[in-house]
């Protein structure tokens, strides 16, 4: 398969991927009424309520979808899967790592702190990769990892604002990569300079657009 053609943007941190398989999910969040994508499988990258939205992960699920997801995330539900950094699951043909993903930078260490285990994720589907990073700052493990397509956070405040993802996107070793999380910080004229400036610094740089009405206004 062609992993950035069959790739989509819903907005903030929420993607999904299609493949002849199924149909993968990574934090679903903010899908309107009428969106018909269902989920196969849905990945959980941390327990913030626009990344772990259990609305929206209700909504996208088919029957029987299998739900990955870090510490924290839709306590108490048995049949959801659960993941730190460092495991792995397969599903068919999909396989699935938990990457590390956390804050080190002094004035974020509250919002993502490490000993939470929560994660991004390296999924191989259709015989590429795709790293969804999560909410994290750039960190030692991303270094040398290897992705077809990595998606990196840079709306700051958060996460790694623009320059840090600037560097982490030259540390890792991906063909392609896609900012993500900061239409709803930067605004749009914000997240307008941001974008050129990354497409500027980075090779490889993907500038994706959601497929509906832009981020800017979510809630």
């Amino acid at each position: 398969m062609a992993l950035l053609d069959n790739l989509f943007w819903i907005g903030h941190a929420s993607f999904y991927v299609k493949s002849e398989k199924g149909t993968l999910f990574i934090d679903p969040y903010a899908i309107p009424e009428g969106f018909k994508e269902r989920a196969d499988i849905v990945l959980v990258t941390h327990a913030h309520f626009d990344h772990c939205s259990i609305g929206d992960i209700r909504r996208v699920s088919k029957p029987g979808a299998k739900i990955v997801a870090a510490p924290q995330c839709l306590e108490g539900d048995k049949s959801v899967i659960r993941s730190r950094p460092g495991a792995r699951h397969s599903f068919g043909t999909v396989t699935i790592e938990a990457v590390p993903a956390y804050n080190v930078r002094e004035e974020r260490l509250q919002f993502h702190p490490r000993a939470n285990g929560w994660v991004g994720y390296r999924v191989t589907i259709g015989g590429e990769t795709l790293y969804h990073a999560g909410d994290t700052d750039r960190i030692d493990e991303m270094d040398g990892l290897d992705a077809d397509v990595a998606l990196l956070p840079m709306g700051g405040t958060y996460t790694m604002d623009t320059g840090e993802a600037i560097e982490a996107a030259k540390s890792l070793h991906a063909s392609n990569v896609i900012p993500m999380h900061y239409k709803r910080l930067l605004g749009k004229e914000g997240s307008e300079k941001a974008e050129a400036r990354f497409r500027e610094h980075v090779k490889g740089a993907v500038i994706m657009r959601e497929v509906i009405a832009p981020a800017y206004s979510f809630q």
